[in-house]
């Protein structure tokens, strides 16, 4: 009790050197409250993030995988590109009960697919096109198309132009689940007024169209499609349009300019089951031309833990070497975190180096003040005061100042945390729509055809390019445009201080008195009081 007392009036004793010490350690405290809660906010958005999202992910063929184990100047020898070709040519999708094979294992939550297939359109349903012509040119584009892949040469794709990209003027997708129509659920499609989507996992003949192609063919709902092979006009299948479902994306432009089954506006959505009867027909009625359709998987995941852990599992369930599994929901989220990630990591490195600096000024300060209090020390200690009671009295007068001055730190960082953390997260989303917009910069993009900001009309045939003033309703800037796009990212936190950073702000105090202390007892241990009282002068 005697140290704790003795110490309490030493603090009150020295009044201007304790006050110094505690200025020292309240700038320390405040900028480590600060970098604390920065890194606690970035935790804490990740984790409340992933719990607020589904994470799905698809199985495809690593032909980079492929092509690294072919040879090559790297491997000392030389690609065999005939190789390649033979084994690209031999490579399939997965089946559907492959995929569903996969879909038991432990970590995924569930899985649906989607089935695609291609076809042509009749007198009665004809494609959205821009050309004079649609049949003449679409039945162009498609023998063109045949011609080539029989004869074994690849399509010519070049000039922005993708020639025989599709096989059909429509694409037919057809889902497996109301799960899979992920367009619908994220609010990028909707179903127009007097229309619904048809039943989930039905086999009947309906379909839902989009709104352009409704208005292009006068059609709506309780009409009837018909859809044609694409190598067999007389094998025609008819759809019962049960809604007319309108889509940002088809006011895509630019996907439209591809061929006509890849405009949005050409495709016609339906059940997978309804689909797959379809080419089940066709491959009864005309197995050489029959149409067919290609599967795609897509599983999801409670976390991302689950996830990783997936491909492991597909392994050990049979999947092979030359199949990856890759999830874009993944790699968005890690994007989306990179301002914060970012800044989080450099309140990380300035923690670390204002620590150092303030742990080096502190114990400077301490030795300065036992070398100023020695004669103390020699009485004490010549009055029979052991010397580590001694020492133990000097660390209760640091710890004191120090939890004080931390406290007042805490209180005061608490406060500034969370303006302070979204200004710089804010200023560091900033730089890095910035050095986006400066890569485009470089390489003389923001003027050009199809650049964002580009001094371009929408590309229909006679129309004047746009002036500045009424381009995209004023945005002619490319850091303008790479700013809105900075959206995705996490922009703002809504809280940075918990007991969390509470109790590592204590844990920093009982740091800064070790080490401004440790010096203090050294000194003190090596004191001989008889030697100090002899040369008190």
């Amino acid at each position: 009790m005697y140290i704790i007392k003795n110490a309490l009036r030493c603090i009150t004793r020295s009044k201007g050197r304790n006050i110094l010490i505690g200025i020292i350690v309240l700038v320390i405290s405040v900028s480590a409250c600060i970098g604390l809660s920065i890194r606690q906010a970035a935790l804490r958005a990740r984790e409340s993030t992933l719990e607020g999202m589904t994470i799905t992910a698809t199985i495809s063929y690593d032909r980079s995988s492929a092509m690294g184990g072919m040879g090559g100047k790297g491997q000392g020898g030389k690609f065999d590109r005939d190789q390649f070709v033979n084994m690209m040519g031999g490579i399939t999708s997965l089946s559907l009960e492959e995929y569903t094979r996969y879909a038991d294992a432990h970590s995924v939550k569930d899985f649906y697919y989607t089935l695609t297939a291609y076809f042509n359109g009749s007198d009665t349903c004809l494609p959205v096109s821009t050309e004079a012509s649609d049949s003449k040119d679409g039945d162009e584009t498609l023998n063109g198309t045949l011609e080539s892949e029989e004869s074994g040469k690849k399509p010519f794709m070049g000039g922005g132009m993708m020639v025989g990209m599709s096989k059909g003027d429509f694409t037919v997708i057809g889902y497996s689940s109301d799960a899979a129509m992920t367009e619908f659920i994220d609010g990028g499609a909707s179903i127009l007024e007097g229309g619904e989507i048809f039943k989930e996992g039905t086999d009947e003949y309906v379909c839902i169209i989009s709104e352009e192609l409704a208005i292009y063919n006068d059609l709506s709902v309780g009409d009837t499609v018909s859809i044609t092979n694409p190598t067999l006009e007389s094998e025609c299948y008819e759809l019962k349009i049960s809604g007319i479902y309108k889509s940002a994306s088809s006011n895509d432009f630019f996907a439209s300019r591809f061929g006509m089954g890849q405009d949005p506006a050409n495709r016609i959505y339906t059940s997978a089951n309804t689909l797959q009867a379809i080419t089940d027909a066709s491959a009864a009625s005309a197995s050489d031309t029959a149409v067919t359709a290609t599967v795609q998987g897509t599983y999801t995941f409670a976390s991302t833990e689950d996830y990783y852990a997936f491909e492991g599992e597909a392994r050990a369930l049979g999947l092979g070497d030359s199949y990856t599994v890759s999830s874009s929901d993944v790699t968005t989220f890690e994007n989306s975190l990179t301002p914060l990630e970012t800044l989080s990591t450099m309140a990380g490195w300035f923690l670390i180096v204002i620590l150092i600096i303030g742990g080096i000024i502190l114990v400077v300060l301490n030795i300065f003040n036992v070398r100023e209090r020695k004669y103390e020390v020699g009485v004490l200690t010549a009055m029979g005061m052991k010397k580590w009671k001694v020492a133990v009295q000097f660390m209760c007068e640091i710890l004191v100042v120090t939890m004080i001055a931390v406290v007042l730190g805490a209180a005061i960082g608490a406060v500034s945390a969370l303006p302070v953390t979204n200004t710089l997260l804010s200023s560091q989303v900033e730089t890095q729509s910035n050095q986006k917009a400066q890569i485009e910069t470089n390489f003389g993009r923001p003027g050009g055809m199809g650049a964002p900001g580009g001094n371009m009309g929408s590309g229909m045939p006679g129309e004047m390019p746009k002036p500045p003033e009424d381009r995209d309703n004023g945005k002619n800037n490319m850091l303008d445009r790479f700013k809105e796009d900075a959206t995705n990212y996490i922009t703002e936190v809504d809280s940075a201080m918990n007991l969390t950073v509470v109790a590592q702000m204590i844990a920093i105090g009982l740091l800064l008195t070790v080490m401004a202390s440790a010096a203090s007892v050294l000194f003190i241990m090596r004191y001989d009081p008889l030697r100090i009282l002899s040369n008190r002068d």
